[in-house]
């Protein structure tokens, strides 16, 4: 699947988690930070969907120590919060 595809995939995905709060964190991060992603970023990105919503949120907040597989810069980034809209 070519890179286009795939990442509107992923923006649907990010944006249907199943609750309001998951989507404006999951799918707020995706939308401002997704463009600029390697596929190792997408990859991550695709790995983390996978995981339970309440999980990533508490990883994204601090109340759950993240995963190995899961730290790094793009956590650190999920972590800044800075990028939820909740006026959509």
């Amino acid at each position: 699947m070519d890179r286009e595809t795939k990442l509107k995939r992923l923006q649907f995905r990010a944006w249907h988690r199943g609750t309001r709060e998951a989507d404006f964190l999951i799918g707020g991060f995706f939308d401002r930070y997704s463009q600029g992603w390697s596929d190792e970023e997408i990859g991550w990105f695709e790995n983390l969907l996978i995981e339970d919503d309440v999980d990533v949120m508490a990883w994204a907040i601090g109340t759950l120590p993240v995963p190995d597989v899961f730290s790094g810069p793009q956590m650190d980034v999920m972590q800044r919060l800075d990028y939820i809209d909740a006026t959509k």
